[in-house]
């Protein structure tokens, strides 16, 4: 190893936490070097929010027009695929980072590319792609920003398949003709919908009861249907035991349980994620390899006074937003306690990360959207909270009616009966995702019921059902 270099605060991971990270220490005037091993910008830019959006929107575009009267007749016909994936190519900058690392110049933080690993207290070693080895150290803060990895679980048969994950799901450039996907989560419900709207015939196998299993269950039900009316074929309480590939190019079997066997030409194993923290060097400083770094608000690792974790590694929340909400309070927090303050009784609040627990918002980009923060009902009752639901069909709101014909949607509030205020918001339907940011505001903002009365909905918008709901509260 090479003499140590030092900085203020080194970052493990250049995706958009550890982007954040620095961007935040370094306008604080804090020296700052950033160790990637792949691109900078991460998993979001490359193989996640980023080019699933960019296949998803001429899906949704084309679903919404379709049900616009004077429109529909216009866009009958299919997606030019190989448009949306030079739509996709453009946003993932043909999978090169040199934007990204533009930027990093201009703000004066040092890019180490290579495999980096904790050295001990304070201290990164990284060996680059050439063989080259450095040692950095930090006088203020090491923060992990490594993110996750697919998981893709072992069952007999799934090596030889090379089975797609959502990298690939994301990066394909040609839609195979059937598509078997295994899960119910985000990843497994967008995906079905952007591949079914590309061309391919899809199948979804759920071993649960449903898609969408962290929302309320209305919004898988809409979901599911969506996608059974587009073509695809969605299978609940389903259990996949063994996976055979025939030959290097040939179509792909899974093997259900109690033996039934469907073929398809690709398959997509949306089956969770862990933590990249296998071979990080956490074992040098007296962490578990392979485990979710725990931390506490200001996203310090537990029991160090050095050390910060930020994004999906610490499983607070594992979406973009909130990784880079992290880093904002952690990135404070640290500039904060190089300076010598105090950054735990800081002016409001400004170093602890509360909306992980208290306000947290997921849209998923399906036909229909799905959008929600907060508890769902079935979170508030088990919290032990006096709590009501209160619904309201999104296609009888005027906007919505005229936003398409035959709209087809659902929101519900769940409220806290003893304070009166919103504990979470769900809303579906097209368009739907544009509501979540109200409704993050009520719920951060514990807005009493009282006071939404005076949040006016403009007229005729979608956003109207939010009247309709205070109705129904006060009855």
């Amino acid at each position: 190893m090479t003499e140590a270099v030092e900085y203020d605060v080194v970052v493990l991971g250049g995706g958009p936490a550890g982007e954040n990270i620095v961007d935040r220490t370094r306008a604080a005037g804090l020296s700052t070097a950033l160790v990637e091993s792949e691109l900078v910008g991460g998993e979001c830019s490359y193989w996640a929010c980023i080019p699933s959006k960019a296949l998803l929107r001429p899906a949704l575009a084309r679903a919404d027009a379709r049900r616009v009267p004077g429109l529909a007749g216009s866009v009958a016909g299919p997606l030019d695929a190989e448009a949306v994936f030079a739509h996709r190519d453009y946003w993932t900058g043909d999978w090169k980072d040199e934007g990204q690392i533009d930027w990093l110049d201009s703000i004066d933080a040092h890019v180490y590319r290579g495999h980096g690993r904790l050295y001990g207290i304070r201290k990164v070693a990284v060996t680059s792609p050439e063989g080259e080895h450095h040692v950095l150290s930090a006088r203020h803060a090491v923060v992990v920003a490594t993110g996750t990895r697919a998981v893709v679980p072992d069952l007999p048969g799934i090596a030889g398949a090379r089975p797609w994950t959502s990298r690939e799901a994301t990066s394909a450039r040609q839609a195979p003709g059937r598509l078997l996907v295994v899960g119910g989560s985000v990843v497994a419900a967008e995906m079905a919908t952007a591949w079914q709207a590309l061309g391919s015939q899809v199948t979804v196998l759920v071993r649960g009861s449903g898609l969408l299993p962290r929302m309320e269950p209305f919004a898988g039900e809409l979901v599911a249907a969506s996608l059974c009316e587009a073509g695809a074929v969605v299978r609940t309480g389903v259990a996949v035991e063994a996976v055979v590939r025939d030959g290097p190019t040939g179509p792909v079997t899974v093997v259900l349980e109690g033996g039934e066997a469907l073929e398809g030409d690709e398959l997509l194993m949306a089956t969770g994620r862990a933590p990249r923290t296998e071979d990080i060097g956490l074992d040098t400083v007296g962490l578990t390899p392979g485990d979710w770094i725990g931390v506490d608000e200001s996203c310090r690792v537990t029991g160090y006074d050095w050390l910060y974790a930020v994004g999906d590694v610490n499983h607070r929340a594992l979406l973009t937003h909130q990784g880079k909400y992290q880093a904002r309070i952690a990135g404070a927090a640290i500039a904060a306690r190089a300076k010598g303050d105090s950054p735990d009784t800081a002016r409001w609040g400004a170093h602890a990360a509360t909306a992980d627990t208290a306000a947290l918002p997921q849209a998923v980009f399906t036909d229909p959207e799905a959008a929600a923060v907060g508890l769902t009902l079935a979170e508030a009752e088990r919290s032990g909270r006096r709590v009501r639901a209160v619904d309201h069909d999104l296609g009888k709101v005027s906007g919505a009616g005229l936003y398409a014909d035959g709209y087809r949607g659902r929101a519900r509030m769940v409220v806290d009966l003893d304070r009166e205020v919103l504990l979470g918001a769900t809303f579906v339907g097209p368009g739907a995702a544009e509501l979540l940011h109200a409704a993050t505001i009520a719920v951060a903002g514990e807005v009493p019921i009282d006071r939404l009365w005076h949040a006016v909905p403009a007229f005729p918008t979608i956003s109207e059902v939010w009247l309709r709901l205070l109705e129904a509260y006060r009855g």
